[in-house]
């Protein structure tokens, strides 16, 4: 699936991750503790999300609730893939060599990575 959300999309997206379920009003108030955002530019966006297929919405009521269509895990994969192959070239070596280089990483977040290196070798094997 191509995912293409903008930055002001993935926020609200980030909301609906986090809430399974909000308001065009609860969205907007939890954008509010970030940034500076209008209510109608809230409501716009989540229209236009809605066009896009990222979010549906149920209409039965009153006031419509939102829930996200697209996960977070196809979400990261989308922009992983877009990074990886326009800012490094196709290389996911330099964009982990990039990421560790410039981001200290935790002593757990490291012993995930070897982990996960190990089973991806015994995997090839």
């Amino acid at each position: 699936m191509n995912i293409k959300a903008t930055d002001s999309e993935l926020e609200i997206l980030n909301v609906l991750w986090k809430q399974g379920t909000a308001t065009v009003r609860e969205v907007h108030e939890e954008l509010a503790k970030t940034k500076d955002a209008g209510y109608t530019t809230t409501l716009k966006l989540m229209q236009i999300m809605y066009d896009k297929g990222l979010v549906d919405r149920d209409a039965t009521a009153k006031t419509h609730i939102y829930k996200a269509i697209v996960t977070q895990g196809q979400a990261q994969q989308n922009a992983l893939d877009k990074i990886i192959s326009t800012v490094f070239e196709g290389s996911t070596a330099d964009l982990v060599i990039q990421a560790l280089g410039n981001h200290r990483a935790s002593n757990e977040e490291i012993d995930a990575i070897k982990k996960y290196l190990q089973q991806f070798d015994q995997d090839k094997k």
